[in-house]
């Protein structure tokens, strides 16, 4: 498993007070180029249109794909095709023909000399002003014999739901009887979203052993009795301004830090860390405004006296890692994602576990919870549709090996081993080496 940064390389602050409360806010920062180098973003994404699209077309059985961008409204697929700086309405096409791949753009006159500089799609047609990118797309399908044209229209994925109201009309009054052509482009937006190019993974590899490192410092700022969950979320937000990155999601809950019964998705809270107390951080940053992490690191609050977590936390933290390595090695290509959520939840019976509601684990990438197979939904009284869906090579998962116990008060308590992996040609592959024990926290500082 390859490490791609050692965490002492990645502590170049270190805090002396004793409580993160009186610690100094740190103004340092440092440049987000001189530790991620320059955005890849723009060459990533043609590499993805020309190599991944193709493919993606034929997967979902679509013969072109047609997007309308424009200003302030834009589609949510706009930054993956290049049409994020639209102002006048432009379409973007791509389809596959007896000549192979192609990606078509009418844009305005007043913006297409720009977009075709960037030297994105293979043809950037000007649409003089006064007439329609609509209009002129349309002459042009009337050309060919597409069997089908996928818009984003979608009842399942809001990232291929753009297309409003009022721009599905007009396409569909001015194509008349081809409008029968249109279908819902939410297995095009699937199958090219769902993988990952290598290099996309390199650059999570990079940013998940980052994330987890941070986590791993938090814990040492840690004072029992006087260290709160928000403290330690506050901690992990100032690393985050040094370095650059930004919230792998929403910020007000990123990072999630929990030393108590379960909260779900929530904010941290000024509870105070006490000894006896498990702590999870869930955490998730951005990296080149693109690409998300979503890791947790567990703790364990020593009792006086302690030197070793106690037996029942013992088990449950040993519980939780068999269900996390027993998901990945259910990881492999053509596996449906309920099949690798059974594999843990079989583990999570025989351990004793209470019942865990969340899915085992979901796509990663682009957005925290990303479109691909959820890893989820073998004890659920149906199975959606997202499970049923096969895993293949180049799909990044976060997901976690669960046991949830009863606390004293009768609420619940769950430690959920949360890793990422990507689907490689065999099986999967953890990006950075996963958490095998529990992070120990004396209670004399």
């Amino acid at each position: 498993m390859k490490n791609t940064l050692l965490l002492t390389t990645l502590l170049l602050f270190t805090y002396s007070c004793n409580n993160i409360q009186e610690k100094n806010t740190v103004t340092t920062t440092v440049n987000p180029v001189d530790i991620w180098g320059e955005n890849p973003w723009p060459d990533i994404r043609k590499k993805r249109i020309n190599t991944l699209l193709p493919e993606a077309l034929k997967a979902a059985a679509v013969d072109c794909w047609l997007v309308v961008c424009r200003e302030n409204n834009n589609d949510p697929m706009a930054e993956h095709i290049g049409g994020e700086n639209a102002g006048g309405t432009a379409v973007f096409m791509f389809y596959n023909d007896s000549d192979g791949f192609h990606s078509l753009v009418f844009s305005p006159s007043g913006e297409s000399t720009a977009l075709d500089e960037l030297d994105i799609h293979d043809k950037v047609i000007s649409v003089e002003r006064g007439t329609s990118a609509i209009d002129t797309a349309i002459a042009f399908i009337k050309t060919k014999d597409f069997k089908n044209i996928a818009v984003n229209i979608s009842e399942e994925n809001a990232l291929a739901d753009g297309l409003s109201h009022t721009q599905y009309q007009e396409l569909e009054t001015k194509l008349g009887e081809l409008s029968n052509l249109l279908v819902p482009s939410t297995e095009v937006v699937y199958e090219w979203l769902s993988i990952k190019l290598p290099e996309e993974v390199e650059i999570m590899r990079k940013a998940a052993q980052i994330t987890a490192d941070w986590q791993i410092e938090a814990y040492t700022q840690v004072i029992p009795g006087q260290t709160t969950d928000a403290d330690v979320a506050k901690f992990l937000k100032e690393k985050m301004k040094i370095y650059g990155v930004t919230d792998g999601w929403s910020p007000d809950q990123n990072p999630n830090v929990n030393s108590g019964p379960d909260r779900g998705h929530s904010h941290a809270t000024n509870k105070v860390i006490m000894p006896g107390d498990v702590i999870q951080i869930d955490f998730g940053i951005k990296v080149h405004n693109r690409w998300v992490t979503d890791i947790q690191r567990f703790a364990y609050v020593l009792k006086p006296g302690e030197t070793v977590a106690p037996e029942d936390i013992t088990h449950y933290w040993n519980s939780s890692k068999a269900g996390n390595r027993a998901a990945l090695a259910a990881m492999k290509p053509g596996v449906k994602g309920v099949d690798v959520d059974r594999a843990q939840r079989v583990l999570m019976e025989q351990a004793g576990s209470e019942y865990v509601m969340w899915s085992t684990g979901h796509p990663v990438g682009y957005v925290a919870h990303d479109i691909g197979p959820n890893l989820g939904g073998s004890q659920a009284s149906h199975i959606r549709p997202a499970s049923n869906k096969i895993l293949k090579e180049g799909m990044t998962f976060a997901f976690d090996g669960f046991h949830a116990w009863k606390l004293d008060d009768g609420q619940i308590k769950t430690i959920s081993v949360e890793e990422m992996a990507v689907v490689t040609d065999e099986g999967a592959e953890y990006l950075i080496s996963p958490q095998e024990d529990l992070i120990l926290i004396s209670s004399k500082k």
